[in-house]
């Protein structure tokens, strides 16, 4: 009797579990994120953990990846890898504390981006074993475009590096796309050597090939996309110290890169460009030439910002050639697009120049009303600066205005004109200005010159 009440209470306690009931079946994959999830390692025989499962669970994030790597037999992917890893700690050691590289995540317990090297370089060694060398770089390459973030500069020119230098491989399209992304890399970065020579190189692989890069643009055109832009700022140097020869040779290059990239944008930038180095030459004709083109182009474009800058370097010739008619014409057209457009210090510009030109021209009231109106831009902007500038100019031109009349009065002594000059006396006596303070006085003096004339008063 006893020995069946136990048999009872051990049924009871320990119901039998069949090997056939799937419910209570646990595969290694659940049990090791149950134990990661825990903390605690069943005892029962069934779901003992493997080593290699017990390794995960011990292992850090880097250590678990590169034996990953070296059991399926990539070595070479996992001495890369390792090198990285090293290099980064590197950088953060010798690092300042409390710099934005020593604020970063570490490499090493970054998963996402530990499992994208580990997929990607197995995959083109693994291409490489047998001679596919265009997969490689492809590899290689998508590696580099996915490393897009700022702190992960380095990684990028990595892979760029691994995939565009290649013996096997070097001139397929992959490869000649992660010289293309080389060349734009320096060209942020300012080293424009480095990025010319990978443009360069871009440039002959895709003219032979017709590839398109990753976004489906063509690889030709992008690469001398990046040329305009890399000569452009190769003659930056040579423009500001006076070389015009060095910079004119640079800017014609760039001109002819930018017109065969079927851009137009940056081919009337580029005409732009050259029309104001052949200005700072003193050949107005051939920089005229380059500003109309621009203007043509930007014309088409509708770009009012382009336009406008076209009229106002196109103004600055014919005024250096005497040519006032020609210059009143353009910066009446830049101002005119800029009012239509909103482009507010455009216009506060074209009526500050139109000013200058009338008050050298002594119509000074002319002048004085072009004044008043970038007087009135640059209030609504609420610049102060170009604030202050507009008020001393439409000051001069009022007080030049003044004394023409007051000189002509005096010259005529005729009665009515003596009438004047009594009354205008008058006036002056009772303007309040306090001798306490000069600075209150020159901006009172300053602001009754803001008034418009009336009549034959001063």
């Amino acid at each position: 009797m006893n020995a069946s009440v136990t048999r009872r209470r051990t049924a009871t306690f320990l119901p039998e579990i069949t090997s056939h009931n799937k419910k209570w079946r646990k595969t290694p994959q659940y049990r090791l994120k149950e134990s990661l999830q825990t903390g605690l390692v069943p005892d029962k025989p069934g779901q003992i953990l493997s080593k290699e499962e017990i390794a995960q669970i011990r292992n850090s994030l880097k250590q678990n990846i590169c034996v990953e790597m070296l059991r399926e037999g990539y070595h070479r992917s996992f001495s890369e890898l390792f090198s990285l890893l090293r290099s980064d700690q590197d950088r953060r050691a010798s690092a300042e504390p409390g710099s934005v590289l020593r604020l970063q995540t570490p490499l090493e317990e970054q998963q996402e981006k530990l499992e994208a090297i580990r997929l990607h370089l197995c995959k083109a060694e693994q291409a490489e074993r047998t001679g596919s060398w265009s997969l490689v770089c492809e590899q290689r390459l998508l590696l580099g475009l996915y490393f897009s973030a700022p702190e992960d500069l380095l990684l990028r020119l990595h892979f760029y590096h691994s995939c565009a230098d290649r013996e096997q491989g070097g001139s397929s399209r992959p490869a000649t796309e992660a010289q293309v992304c080389l060349a734009e890399l320096y060209l942020q970065r300012g080293d424009l050597e480095q990025a010319r020579q990978q443009a360069d190189a871009c440039l002959i692989h895709a003219e032979d090939g017709g590839w398109l890069d990753s976004a489906g643009r063509p690889l030709r055109l992008r690469a001398r996309q990046a040329l305009w832009r890399i000569y452009s700022r190769l003659a930056d140097a040579p423009l500001a110290a006076s070389n015009y020869n060095m910079a004119l040779t640079l800017l014609h290059k760039g001109h002819i890169m930018a017109a065969e990239s079927e851009d137009k944008q940056i081919e009337g930038e580029a005409a732009y460009r050259l029309g104001l180095a052949y200005q700072c030459t003193g050949d107005h004709d051939t920089a005229k030439k380059f500003f109309n083109t621009s203007m043509q182009i930007c014309g088409t474009l509708q770009d009012a910002d382009g336009l406008g800058k076209a009229y106002k370097a196109m103004a600055k010739s014919l005024e250096c050639e005497g040519n006032i008619d020609g210059t009143l014409h353009c910066l009446e057209e830049l101002a005119d697009i800029s009012r239509s457009n909103g482009l507010q210090y455009n216009l506060v510009d074209a009526c500050l120049c139109l000013g200058n030109i009338y008050f050298n021209l002594h119509h000074f009231k002319r002048a004085c009303e072009c004044f008043l109106q970038g007087y009135d831009v640059a209030c609504r902007m609420g610049d102060v600066a170009l604030l202050q500038k507009a008020q001393v100019l439409v000051a001069s031109a009022r007080a030049h205005s003044m004394i023409r009349k007051y000189s002509a009065d005096v010259e005529a002594a005729t009665p009515t004109s003596l009438g004047r000059l009594a009354a205008w006396k008058e006036t002056r006596k009772h303007q309040d200005l306090s001798t306490d303070s000069t600075d209150d006085a020159a901006a009172a003096g300053s602001y009754s010159l803001l008034d418009n004339d009336t009549g034959g008063n001063y």
